[in-house]
C-alpha cells in the first residue's frame, strides 16, 4: 500500500488515476480547486463516487493556496505525489492568460516547495504534448526540441517541466514529468472535442471541424493513461541509470520526461466516423480552418515508455469513443431524468 497525493482529483484524469489507485489499495489524498472554467457539478459528481471508496480523502483548494492545508498534507505523509492540477485547454489560453500563469506556474511551484519539504520517493509532474509546438519530427521524441511552444497554455507547461528539473537538482527530488496525448474517455472535460462532437450530433447541431478535417491527432484513451502512471509511479529516476537509448534522464538530476502515448494517430476525420458510428447518427460539419495555437498533428515516441513499463497505451479510437458516448448518453440521462 502506498500514500498517494494526487492534485487535480476532481479532475478528468485526476478522477480516473484515484479511483484505478483506490482499486489496487492505495490510499490517495486529494486536492482540487474546484474551479468554473467549466461546470463545477461534474467534478462534484466524481469527487462523490471518490467519497464513497476507501482510503480517499479530499481537500477543496487553489494551488496557489495549498500552503493552507499544508498541515493536513504533511501529516498524511505522501510516498508519491502526483500533479495533475492545472488550467487546461490550449484555446482557453488566449481569453484568460492569468489563470495559466497562476495555476500552472505559481500553482505548480506552491507543489515544489511542499515536495521539497516531504521529500516523497516519487514526484511526478504532468506536462504535455503541446510542448512539442510546431515540430515537424514525426513521431514527437522527448529529445526532440521544445523552444518554440505556439500557445500559452504549451509555454506555461514547458515552465513548469523547468521548474521542476531544477527543484530536481538542487534538492535531490525523484521526478517525472510525463506529456499526455489528447486523452480521452468517460467524464472528460465538456471543453473536449469529442465531449462537444457527441452533445452536438445529438442534438442535430452542426460540429466545427477545424483544419478542414486534415489534422491528425495521437489519441490516449484515459484507462491506458493512468495503468501506465501507476506503473511509472513504481519507477522513480535514479540519477546515472539511464534504462535505455531512448532515456532522457537529466545528467545533473534524477529526472527524466516521459511520453504518454500509444505513437498511433488517428485522423480527426476518422475520429469523427468513430463518434458518427457510436452516436448511430451522421454529423452536420462545418469545415473551418486552423484555429491560432493548434498543430496539424501529434505522434508520440512510446519507446521510452515501453522501456520503462514495458507497455503503451493501445485501445483502438472505436472502442474508446464508444465507451464515451456510453456513458454521456448514460449520465446526461440521469441528470435529465430522462431514458437513455
Amino acid at each position: 500500500m502506498t500514500r498517494y497525493l494526487i492534485t487535480g482529483d476532481a479532475g478528468f484524469i485526476g478522477f480516473h488515476l484515484t479511483s484505478h489507485l483506490l482499486g489496487l489499495g492505495h490510499e490517495v489524498l486529494g486536492v482540487d480547486g474546484m474551479t468554473n472554467y467549466y461546470d463545477p457539478q461534474l467534478k462534484s459528481d466524481r469527487l462523490e463516487i471518490l467519497s464513497g471508496m476507501t482510503g480517499f480523502a479530499h481537500h477543496t483548494a487553489l494551488l496557489e493556496n495549498l500552503a493552507d492545508i499544508s498541515k493536513e498534507i504533511k501529516v498524511f505523509e505522501p510516498e508519491v505525489i502526483v500533479h495533475l492540477a492545472a488550467q487546461a485547454g490550449v484555446r482557453y489560453s488566449l481569453e484568460n492568460p492569468d489563470a495559466y500563469i497562476s495555476s500552472n506556474v505559481e500553482g505548480t511551484l506552491r507543489v515544489l516547495e511542499l515536495a521539497r519539504d516531504l521529500k516523497p520517493r516519487h514526484l511526478m509532474i504532468a506536462s504535455t504534448s503541446s510542448v512539442y509546438g510546431g515540430n515537424e519530427s514525426i513521431p514527437f521524441a522527448e529529445t526532440d526540441p521544445t523552444r518554440s511552444p505556439v500557445s500559452l497554455y504549451a509555454a506555461t507547461k514547458l515552465a513548469t517541466e523547468a521548474l521542476a528539473h531544477s527543484f530536481s537538482h538542487l534538492w535531490s527530488l525523484p521526478t517525472t514529468a510525463f506529456r499526455f496525448f489528447t486523452v480521452y474517455g468517460p467524464w472528460g472535460r465538456p471543453d473536449m472535442a469529442l465531449f462537444k462532437f457527441v452533445r452536438a450530433i445529438r442534438e442535430g447541431e452542426p460540429i466545427d471541424v477545424y483544419g478542414y478535417g486534415e489534422m491528425k491527432r495521437d489519441f490516449t484513451y484515459v484507462d491506458d493513461l493512468v495503468v501506465a502512471i501507476a506503473a511509472l509511479a513504481d519507477k522513480p529516476p535514479v540519477a546515472g541509470s539511464p534504462v535505455s537509448e531512448h532515456d532522457t534522464l537529466s545528467p545533473v538530476a534524477p529526472y527524466r520526461v516521459v511520453n504518454l502515448g500509444g505513437g498511433q494517430p488517428v485522423a480527426l476525420m476518422e475520429f469523427i466516423e468513430a463518434i458518427e458510428s457510436a452516436v448511430g447518427q451522421t454529423a452536420q460539419k462545418n469545415m473551418l480552418p486552423m484555429q491560432p495555437g493548434d498543430v496539424v498533428a501529434t505522434s508520440a515516441d512510446p519507446s521510452l515508455l515501453r522501456a520503462l513499463i514495458d507497455e503503451i497505451p493501445a485501445t483502438p479510437v472505436s472502442e474508446g469513443v464508444l465507451a464515451f458516448t456510453k456513458w454521456y448518453i448514460t449520465y446526461h440521462s440521469a441528470a435529465t431524468g430522462t431514458k437513455p
